[in-house]
């Protein structure tokens, strides 16, 4: 089962238990991905976009909430901070496991041999790489920090 028949069927069970709370982020996480769809389209890629990208997508909406959770509880509204919190769990429930700081290095030291990375110049190269084979399972600005220490 593809990530978009996950989505749609936790849409239906969210519909089905009346879970209010789930149900409304998943239709955030469709008009998102259907944004993304229209977007792709109008660049030629009529069956819109494929898993890769809406483990991007669904990563990037994790990090707006987890900015947002905080920006709320420094103006001491803790109800929306508990709300964005909720939101990121029910997205994160479509993301795979998140990989270890240990597994993030391997993985960009891999990256690096397969690329044949030798100086910052090769930056985009290998975020590129790790981008397409570990979508969703890494923090890629922690993982430029990471990549700019090995190259630099």
């Amino acid at each position: 089962m593809n990530l978009r028949e996950r989505i749609t069927n936790g849409l239906k069970e969210a519909m089905r238990e009346k879970d209010a709370a789930r149900l409304s982020t998943l239709r955030l996480i469709n008009a998102a991905i259907k944004d993304q769809d229209i977007a792709a389209r109008g660049k030629g890629q009529m069956e819109g976009v494929d898993d890769g990208e809406v483990l991007a997508i669904l990563a990037k909406m994790v990090k707006q909430r987890i900015d947002s959770a905080n920006v709320y509880e420094e103006g001491g509204r803790l109800e929306l901070a508990e709300k964005e919190r909720a939101e990121i769990k029910v997205i994160e429930s479509f993301l795979p496991r998140q990989l270890s700081e240990a597994e993030i290095e391997a993985a960009i030291d891999e990256v690096i041999a397969q690329t044949g990375a030798s100086s910052i110049r090769d930056m985009g190269r290998v975020m590129g790489a790790l981008k397409s084979a570990y979508a969703g399972q890494m923090d890629f600005g922690a993982a430029g920090a990471l990549i700019k220490r090995r190259l630099g």
